[in-house]
């Protein structure tokens, strides 16, 4: 086991949102922002941001490391580049205000169509439906999660409906 691995969770942690410059076995080194650290395998997952706004992800295992070095911290516009990175296409577009109207309108909509709708979770994000099914944000019919198909089916036809009427 090598330095890189025996260090705790909370070690790698400081390393997020930084440019680090990674001395790898076999004298291979890579450079990125570090979006995570696998707690399991120490494995650092680094992105890099090319031209025509790609990314370029890369792994490095957790046993090849043998040093991180930080070359630069992110600052609050970078470390929004990064979270962005695995967010949906769909989410992106939207501000917090906005998803929040979204939901309110939506669970305001349902509600006088006769739904039960509540907020779930503990930032009250996930709207649930009659407690059968979920709609998480933006709140479009791709993101109703149900395991009973007719009611999934049936309330994605809702949902779509009622989008489709607000443009």
């Amino acid at each position: 086991m090598n330095d890189w691995q025996r260090k705790s969770p909370l070690d790698w942690e400081t390393y997020v949102n930084k440019m680090v410059k990674v001395a790898a076995i076999e004298k291979h080194e890579y450079e990125g922002w570090v979006l995570t650290v696998d707690p399991v395998s120490a494995s650092i997952v680094l992105a890099t941001f090319l031209e025509n706004e790609k990314v370029s992800i890369s792994v490095v295992l957790g046993h090849a490391v043998q040093e991180v070095e930080i070359l630069k911290e992110g600052d609050d516009e970078m470390k929004q580049r990064l979270s962005c990175i695995f967010a949906p296409e769909e989410s992106k577009a939207y501000s917090p205000e906005e998803l929040e109207k979204r939901k309110n309108d939506l669970k305001t909509w349902l509600e006088r169509n006769h739904i039960p709708a509540t907020e779930q979770g503990e930032s009250g994000r996930t709207l649930c439906v009659a407690g059968v099914l979920t709609i998480d944000p933006p709140y479009g019919p791709e993101e109703c999660s149900s395991s009973n198909e007719i009611i999934l089916s049936r309330v994605q036809g809702l949902v779509q409906g009622y989008l489709e009427k607000q443009q």
